[in-house]
């Protein structure tokens, strides 16, 4: 009976992989360096003791003194000079103008957004690469990059319509009879593979694809086709085909009869380039975020509606206290703000504050969601390395026995019960941006026993709210059957 083994014959060589044949090493992605940037969860100072190693005696001596010192002199975890800010009764919203105290908010916490950008407080980033690409240097800005390909992205999408509204022409052709199905095959291949290019087109390529201006109405194979055959029978969008050519010219290069004098130059230096720019953007807080870096740890002191510098050193006013911003911003969380400064337990600060201190003390990173429809984004470590993971709608609760009393009804702010369809609708987005809806219920305690006018505990309002959250996830029939 024969038996397999794993024997070689002798007369045949295993080839060996040269050392020209390896592959070279990936190239090291220049840019930022994010984990490092972004080392700091919140901004404040930790200090941890060192470790501490059996088999060394040394790292116990040096855990003791580091013990021993910190229970001394303990250091501060907060920042020498605290951050700075201004409310702004125009947008209910903190500014921070301080470069330094922008910068440092947004790279330990990604707190705010820049007045100017999208998010990132970018916009001298941005002008200094404007200002380098003039002069014949430097490199584009990410936000430039992201715009022309959107561009291109946008171009090939048109392109790939203009074909596939070519195919259905011919395909109703060939079923009146008024052209031949032979060529149809051959026109099909031609345009399979511009669809299989979708997944590896380079962004060189688009300009190729934009720069082919036929349209729908020119005639195939020596047959005219009307236009409004291939649009009845898929709903295009007439205008995007219109705009084609004309928008085409984006992504082709332009050229001058006379010379650029400013591209011949050498470039700027750096610092040339940033004496020329005068920093316009700051950092704009929410009414929670800047309230939990006041209330909550303690690093920013909110002026009122002028900025501290542009006071003289001897009127400078004293920062707002934690109870007078609770007041303030409770009553400019309505619009219009409400005249009197009662705080009443369903005011929008309150609810949106308690849902977005529970979520910091988790360990999330809390984004505003009003672009998806919600109110919070919950990041895992932050915007610049992964994107959002779940989409949190936050929902009043009005579980306790005085809100079901006559008094109590009257004094509900939140009269409407959401149904089911706006339910489905809105975790309908939220499925098609790859984000998991979670429906977080505040429960509303009964009216405070709080005399406003006289100073007072925020912890101990705050401490009366709950949060419950639940996962909300899409139902599908031919998945979930079991």
């Amino acid at each position: 009976m024969p038996v397999a083994t794993n024997r070689q014959p002798e007369n045949v060589s295993v080839p060996t992989p040269s050392p020209s044949t390896k592959r070279p090493p990936r190239p090291k992605r220049k840019g930022k360096n994010f984990a490092q940037t972004h080392s700091k969860p919140l901004p404040l100072e930790t200090h941890p003791l060192p470790a501490f190693h059996p088999s060394n005696p040394i790292s116990l001596l040096r855990l003791a003194y580091t013990y021993l010192s910190h229970l001394l002199l303990a250091p501060s975890s907060h920042p020498i000079r605290p951050y700075s800010g201004y409310f702004s009764t125009e947008t209910r919203s903190v500014h921070v103008t301080d470069p330094e105290h922008a910068r440092a908010l947004w790279e330990m916490g990604f707190f705010g957004k820049g007045t100017l950008s999208r998010s990132e407080p970018s916009w001298v980033e941005r002008e200094r690469a404007r200002l380098m690409k003039d002069r014949g240097g430097g490199r584009k800005a990410a936000e430039d990059a992201t715009k022309v390909r959107r561009e291109e992205r946008r171009m090939f999408k048109l392109e790939r319509a203009r074909v596939e509204a070519e195919r259905i022409g011919r395909q109703r052709l060939v079923e009146e009879g008024k052209l031949d199905a032979n060529d149809v095959l051959d026109d099909d291949e031609k345009d399979s593979s511009i669809e299989a290019a979708e997944t590896v087109i380079e962004p060189t390529q688009s300009d190729a694809l934009a720069t082919d201006h036929r349209s729908p109405n020119e005639a195939l194979n020596g047959i005219f086709v009307d236009e409004k055959t291939i649009v009845n029978d898929r709903t295009l969008d007439e205008s995007l085909l219109q705009n084609h050519d004309s928008r085409t010219q984006l992504l082709e290069p332009k050229t001058d009869a006379t010379p650029n004098t400013a591209t011949e130059t050498a470039p700027p230096s750096q610092d040339d380039t940033d004496l020329c720019i005068q920093d316009q953007e700051h950092l704009q807080l929410t009414l929670e975020e800047a309230f939990f870096l006041s209330y909550g740890l303690g690093v920013l002191n909110i002026y009122p509606s002028s900025p501290p510098e542009t006071y003289f050193p001897w009127s400078i006013p004293e920062p707002y206290t934690n109870i007078e911003l609770f007041e303030f911003f409770s009553q400019y969380s309505h619009f219009p703000p409400s005249p009197t400064p009662a705080v009443d337990p369903d005011d929008p600060f309150l609810l949106n504050y308690v849902a977005y201190h529970h979520f910091r003390s988790l360990g999330w990173v809390v984004r505003p969601g009003v672009k998806f429809g919600i109110d919070y984004l919950l990041y895992n470590r932050g915007p610049v390395f992964s994107h959002a993971e779940f989409a949190v709608l936050i929902l009043p609760a009005y579980t306790e026995r005085y809100w079901n009393t006559p008094g109590g009804r009257s004094r509900r702010r939140v009269w409407e019960q959401k149904d089911w369809w706006w339910l489905h609708c809105v975790n309908r987005v939220q499925s098609q941006v790859k984000k998991t809806l979670v429906v977080c219920y505040v429960d509303v305690p009964s009216p405070f026993d709080v005399d406003f006018d006289e100073p007072f505990d925020v912890g101990s309002i705050l401490r009366r709210y709950k949060v419950r959250e639940f996962v909300v996830r899409r139902w599908l029939a031919n998945r979930m059957r079991d």
